[in-house]
């Protein structure tokens, strides 16, 4: 088994990044593959690329195994995604210290309340939490995250 490579996004990867993202999504048991969300999750990508995402793939030979969208002006984590076929194998931990690589000092993030996988994994990477708001567009209760360097106060 290799290590996917983790890398900048290409534009000709758009639809298998957003394919990748409801796989992923879809695991929680949170909502069901469709159509639908597939084409909106599609369009979110390009959209948010616009307003200032910087976007990364875990590339195993070819294969997306994972998506990882950072804001990095806002120290924001915005999306980490990994497809089925790949969660449990430590690419998760993997993105998250790609990810400090790129914002050293603090990252902050949020996930959905319901997805306790996920912010039970947060919490154990060092990330406390915030508060809790509802998200508008959506209508899911989401937890708020940030997580500081030892000794950075600011």
């Amino acid at each position: 088994m290799t290590t996917p490579i983790i890398r900048p996004a290409r534009p000709d990867e758009h639809d298998d990044i957003g394919r990748v993202w409801m796989e992923s999504w879809v695991s929680t048991g949170l909502t069901e593959s469709s159509a639908f969300l597939l084409a909106n999750l599609r369009a979110r990508l390009r959209k948010e690329i616009e307003d200032g995402w910087s976007l990364f793939v875990a590339d195993d030979g070819g294969r997306l195994a994972a998506m990882l969208a950072l804001h990095l002006p806002k120290r924001y984590l915005d999306q980490l995604m990994v497809a089925p076929a790949y969660q449990g194998r430590s690419l998760g931990r993997q993105l998250l210290a790609f990810t400090r690589t790129h914002l050293p000092d603090e990252i902050s993030l949020r996930c959905v309340r319901e997805n306790e996988k996920a912010w039970r994994w947060y919490e154990r990477e060092g990330f406390a939490f915030e508060k809790e708001a509802v998200e508008p567009t959506t209508g899911f209760m989401m937890k708020y995250y940030r997580w500081k360097k030892e000794g950075n106060a600011t």
